[in-house]
């Protein structure tokens, strides 16, 4: 270190010129080590923060591989029955045109209602003969999604047809309303109950008829008409199950008021 004295001051003002100096460093250097401090506090919080992101980003992650994936024919109405047929049916006029249109094949069985805006169910039977246990269910399904549920109605009657027995050719001067279909021939009535069920299967929400629902599900609950909201009950399964979205357990109950069975 190199030390410059002026002569024209004494020994005593050189050095207490230095000792200003010192002073001036040291607090200089306290400033700097305070500053140092504040710097290393705010990096740790920033680290610790940042640590907090990727944790939550990492859960997310790890959220969205573990929902189940969509089937294409979760747009509709749907479940299994007990012997393992896919049943679909419409939610609305749209959906109707879907499932009749894009998603009937020949050897398949279509059901509808007598009541008027009555969904169509469809058994997917994959050129096999369903059982009367999964017609039976079918026809319940078709009677739950109906009006007949909003209605309070306890029963309702429900066939089935063939698909060459459903058209959207009218009568001269008629109209077929969109989601309507015109049925010609006979149609086989079955019978049935209004028992619904909504339960959980490997994380995925099901519902629909009661014995395809208890025969597939791994929890479930049986609902049945009655006092509650569909939007109140919707939240209360959300909660019991774990499983499925608010909006999604809605969009499965049938339309009208309901409640658990006790």
């Amino acid at each position: 270190m190199q030390i410059t004295l002026n002569f024209t001051k004494t020994i005593h003002e050189n050095a207490g010129i230095y000792f200003d100096k010192a002073k001036k460093a040291k607090k200089k250097l306290e400033g700097a080590k305070k500053a140092l401090e504040i710097s290393r506090q705010k990096l740790e919080t920033a680290l610790h923060e940042q640590q907090k992101v990727e944790q939550k980003v990492e859960a997310h992650k790890t959220a969205i591989q573990n929902v189940p994936k969509k089937e294409w024919y979760e747009k509709f109405h749907w479940f299994y029955s007990s012997d393992d047929f896919l049943v679909i049916g419409g939610r609305d006029a749209i959906t109707n045109e879907l499932v009749i249109k894009k998603h009937t094949a020949p050897k398949d069985l279509i059901f509808h209602t007598d009541l008027q805006g009555s969904p169509f169910f469809v058994i997917k039977t994959e050129g096999k003969e369903p059982s009367e246990r999964t017609i039976n269910e079918t026809a319940t399904a078709t009677a739950l999604y109906s009006r007949a549920w909003k209605l309070g109605f306890v029963n309702v009657k429900v066939g089935w047809v063939t698909p060459e027995q459903v058209t959207k050719t009218a009568k001269a001067g008629e109209y077929v309303e969109r989601g309507a279909f015109v049925i010609t021939g006979k149609m086989h009535y079955v019978e049935h109950d209004m028992r619904f069920a909504l339960g959980v299967k490997e994380g995925k929400i099901i519902a629909g008829p009661y014995a395809a629902i208890k025969a597939h599900a791994d929890h479930f609950v049986e609902i049945v008409q009655g006092e509650q909201k569909p939007s109140d009950l919707a939240k209360s399964l959300r909660s019991q199950f774990k499983a499925g979205t608010i909006d999604e357990i809605i969009r499965m109950l049938p339309a009208g008021n309901c409640k658990v069975k006790k």
